[in-house]
């Protein structure tokens, strides 16, 4: 399966859209859209991952990558509406606890201090 990946400015937000498999063969096009978002100084991001079916350790590290990237530019990354499967692997790796975890965009968008996990 292919990723496809979409980004929409939301303020000083920029939504970062996922679909498909998150895994070593599509993780690469997902950090390039990174890289380029970080390269125009967007660091606020949000990860939409409602449309992530599945996400290894490679899909992992990307994000953990895009958070120090982030926190470096005093940005922050949070992560949006992960299917029950994306959001296990997130919880065994210990990986919801570093990467905050909205139950939905609008919510991780809007960024309150208590996130919540789905």
């Amino acid at each position: 399966m292919s990723l496809t990946v979409h980004t929409e400015q939301r303020g000083d937000v920029v939504v970062v859209s996922v679909a498909g498999e998150l895994d070593m063969a599509t993780a690469p096009q997902l950090q390039d859209q990174i890289t380029d978002l970080l390269d125009k100084g967007r660091s606020r991001l949000v990860f939409d991952l409602a449309d992530v079916s599945f996400c290894d350790s490679t899909g992992l590290s990307v994000f953990v990558r895009a958070k120090n990237s982030c926190d470096e530019a005093g940005g922050v990354v949070r992560l949006a509406a992960p299917q029950r499967g994306v959001l296990r692997i997130l919880e065994v790796s210990g990986l919801v606890e570093v990467l905050q975890t909205y139950p939905t965009v609008d919510e991780a968008v809007a960024g309150d201090e208590t996130p919540a996990t789905p």
